[in-house]
């Protein structure tokens, strides 16, 4: 689950990490209001959106009084901000961060993830703060370092250190560093993080470090944990689609493709979906409606799959275990009468009353095409979708 930039924030305070002063605005008098409490000569005006890049697209302004402040918030409230993260649809921004503007003295990046090959954390870091953290790794990888944190000991004062030497610090704001690191992977740690950024990090002209960005991302998973955190979710930052496939328990995401998938298991799905792209079409989404689905999570996940427009045809593959054949056929062949279904479906069942399944389709009278393995189902598909252009 992501989070705005403010709610990040306001995570980082309670757990001791230094922010600028500010506040959410939702309107641009509440913008200039917020902006007369604050004591400072400069403002920086934010959008508040689930994407980076907000500042190249003309979401970030910095201005030098509160009516400043209420025109720029009355500027960017509305708008339909477009970055490299949204996509070309872009994001509606519905509300602005105000906040005093820091004296920087130089920017830098850090963050704490998951490094899924080695299972476990690591604290990277780079003197190009500011930048696009996936282009400096593209384009310039040495110039980010990084700690492993063993899970056993926890993220010790002397990796912090050592970070600091690397990013060309001395002993003193080396410490300083290693102090403000502490702190952050507590925090990624504490509230069961999947990623914890700062982009920048920043170093004042007092030798302070403040966070000037916050990006916090929170691990579905351990949000049960974490009940006051599940609230902060905000839904009209998300796909419609994937908030009403998530009511049903259902894990969807949406894709650019036009062959909808329905499957079970997320092995499958994935590799389901990579043959299509060997078959030479793209999937529109990724549905995995999980081993343990009913008639009904079927029927659910066929009407999300069907309210995507780009979805040209559908292709189920189901291994029945837990989920029976027969369970899924009786959930599609009532999904497909209920919506009335004008689209061509390939379903491949292999497993649990396969037999079963395969009956209840044939019977339907609707005009299934039932493929004998993964690799005639995607042919068949990617073949009927080449017909369409």
């Amino acid at each position: 689950m992501k989070l705005h930039e403010f709610q990040a924030k306001a995570i980082f305070k309670e757990w001791g990490i230094p922010t600028p002063e500010g506040a959410v605005a939702f309107s641009a008098g509440e913008a200039r209001e917020i902006a007369s409490r604050l004591t400072t000569d400069r403002f920086v005006v934010k959008a508040q959106i689930h994407a980076g890049g907000r500042g190249k697209a003309g979401g970030v302004k910095i201005v030098a009084t509160p009516d400043e402040v209420e025109a720029a918030a009355g500027e960017i409230l509305g708008m339909n901000l477009v970055t490299h993260q949204t996509g070309p649809e872009g994001k509606e921004v519905q509300k602005v961060l105000i906040e005093a503007a820091s004296s920087i003295k130089q920017e830098l990046y850090v963050g704490v993830l998951i490094d899924r090959k080695l299972y476990r954390p690591v604290v990277m870091a780079s003197a190009e703060g500011g930048m696009e953290i996936e282009e400096v790794a593209r384009k310039s990888p040495e110039k980010i370092f990084k700690e492993w944190i063993d899970p056993l000991v926890g993220f010790r004062a002397f990796q912090g250190i050592k970070l600091g030497f690397k990013l060309g610090f001395d002993a003193r704001l080396s410490r300083k560093l290693a102090a403000f690191l502490a702190k952050l992977v507590k925090l990624f740690e504490g509230v069961d993080a999947a990623l914890c950024e700062i982009n920048p990090l920043v170093l004042t002209a007092e030798d302070t470090f403040i966070a000037l960005d916050a990006k916090l991302s929170l691990d579905d998973n351990g949000l049960s944990r974490h009940p006051n955190l599940a609230e902060l979710r905000d839904i009209t930052e998300e796909d419609p689609l994937e908030v009403e496939a998530s009511k049903y328990n259902l894990n969807y995401i949406k894709l650019d493709g036009n062959i909808g998938c329905m499957v079970n298991g997320a092995g499958l799905a994935m590799a389901t979906m990579d043959m299509i792209k060997l078959s030479g079409a793209s999937p529109a989404n990724f549905l995995d409606v999980g081993g343990g689905a009913n008639a009904e999570m079927v029927e659910n996940a066929f009407r999300i799959l069907m309210s995507d427009p780009k979805v040209k045809a559908v292709l189920i593959n189901i291994f029945g275990g837990i989920l029976r054949c027969d369970t899924l056929a009786t959930g599609v062949v009532e999904a497909a009468r209920k919506l009335h279904v004008d689209r061509p479906i390939i379903i491949r069942l292999e497993g649990t009353n396969v037999e079963e399944g395969r009956k209840i389709l044939n019977d339907s009278g609707l005009d299934f095409q039932v493929a004998d393995g993964m690799g005639e189902a995607s042919k068949k598909i990617v073949s009927i979708i080449q017909s369409f252009t």
